[in-house]
């Protein structure tokens, strides 16, 4: 093979290498593939972890579990579920009781 032709080569698997990574890297990995479009009883629902966007996951995820340890993924983007969202905010906000603890790019309810 010639000088030129392994040149050739090599930048042709630098160039599928870097294809590669920008596609695992720019918002592929997130944890919702499908989202539900209604929300079940709130009674049903254990807990409420929001995920925000980051460089793996370019989009927010609402992951909930509810109370048979069933998880799933809920659309922000939904007015029931930003309705939701707020009622448990303020449920939290205006409660005595001790925060929960919260991380960089999760925070978790519990109902």
């Amino acid at each position: 093979m010639s000088g030129i032709m392994k040149v050739f080569v090599l930048l042709a698997v630098m160039v599928c290498i870097s294809e590669a990574q920008m596609d695992h890297t720019s918002g592929k990995q997130c944890l919702c593939q499908k989202m539900r479009d209604r929300i079940t009883s709130k009674n049903e629902i254990k807990d409420i972890q929001i995920y925000s966007a980051t460089i793996f996951c370019d989009k927010v995820e609402i992951v909930v579990t509810n109370n048979s340890g069933l998880r799933y993924c809920l659309n922000p983007k939904l007015k029931a579920v930003q309705k939701l969202m707020a009622s448990i905010m303020k449920q939290k906000t205006s409660s005595t009781a001790r925060p929960s603890e919260l991380t960089s790019t999760t925070n978790t309810a519990r109902v």
